[in-house]
């Protein structure tokens, strides 16, 4: 074998070791869980899991990204999803209403954890026009506070502790740190909204979701299009022309709606009042990994900017 061709075997071996190296898989981890599988219902209830869990636990999420959770209807391929899991996260007060039929066939092992469980909710009084009659919503949108996703934290962090003792304390200091970033998001939040003057504090949105943050930052609801909690009722011809009353008494600069929401509604109500519409807020959902609001606290801190911008001029 010539010398040159004696290098370019030597090589050739070498690259073929290297590669082999880097096809090595590595070896698991022994402290870590196998086999534990948690879903959380919404995109942004991952999101705040996964925060949790770390890199202990992967928190996978039932719902696509962007879809509105009042219109879901679970596929059979979810209902399965859901049975074969260890831990389901859900919101809680209501929010999961298609929730209560697959309820009496889960796991009986099964760790359901209700991540808005101990909080006091707020409520609605829907107003039935045709028939007079009044029924109180449970308001389950209490994620729009960051202060009441602290209690979200807590309840996860003792979920996932219930199904994996030995990450018992791995939980608790992820929640802790997490914990500390809810607090500078609301004080973030307590920063911008100073820069609208008080009296512009006014919001009308889509259906009834911002109750609980208009309670911490000090904003007015006007009204809503649609008065209820879900997005999925209609608004009658009654309601609609009071609400128009409403907007013009009470100086209001802007409708707010939610992404993926139908917009016909609050554009109808903009070309008789005036009143601008601010299409892309994030209420439900987060974004994909490259949009504008792909965690929790991202969507929290691009509604407030959206608020502000709309408001404050």
């Amino acid at each position: 074998m010539s010398k040159k061709n004696k290098i370019i075997s030597l090589f050739t071996i070498a690259f073929i070791l290297l590669l082999s190296a880097c096809q090595v898989k590595s070896v698991p981890d022994p402290d870590l869980p196998s086999g534990i599988k948690v879903i959380a219902v919404e995109s942004f209830l991952a999101d705040i899991a996964q925060n949790v869990a770390g890199d202990r636990l992967r928190i996978e999420t039932l719902m696509p990204e962007g879809l509105d959770p009042h219109s879901f209807e679970p596929t059979p391929r979810d209902v399965a999803k859901i049975n074969d899991s260890d831990v389901l996260i859900i919101n809680g007060a209501g929010f999961e209403a298609w929730l209560v039929n697959i309820a009496e066939n889960l796991p009986p092992d099964q760790i359901v954890v209700e991540a808005s469980a101990g909080l006091q909710s707020r409520t609605i009084e829907e107003d039935h026009s045709e028939d007079d009659g009044h029924e109180h919503e449970i308001d389950p949108h209490f994620w729009l506070d960051p202060n009441l996703v602290i209690t979200y934290v807590e309840n996860i962090r003792d979920g996932l502790a219930a199904v994996d003792p030995q990450g018992k304390a791995e939980y608790a200091a992820n929640a802790e740190a997490y914990i500390q970033q809810l607090k500078d998001l609301d004080l973030y939040i307590q920063d911008k909204v100073r820069e609208i003057p008080v009296e512009q504090r006014l919001i009308v949105t889509n259906h009834e979701s911002f109750g609980y943050f208009a309670d911490r930052y000090g904003f007015k609801v006007v009204g809503t299009i649609i008065h209820s909690v879900s997005s999925g009722s209609t608004p009658s011809a009654q309601q609609m022309a009071a609400l128009v009353d409403k907007m013009r008494a009470s100086g209001a600069k802007a409708i707010f709606m939610e992404t993926g929401s139908n917009t016909q509604l609050a554009d109808q109500l903009s070309k008789e009042t005036g009143i601008k519409v601010v299409y892309d807020l994030y209420t439900h959902s987060i974004s994909a990994a490259d949009g504008n609001a792909p965690s929790y606290i991202d969507l929290m801190k691009y509604n407030v900017d959206q608020i502000v911008t709309a408001l404050r001029d």
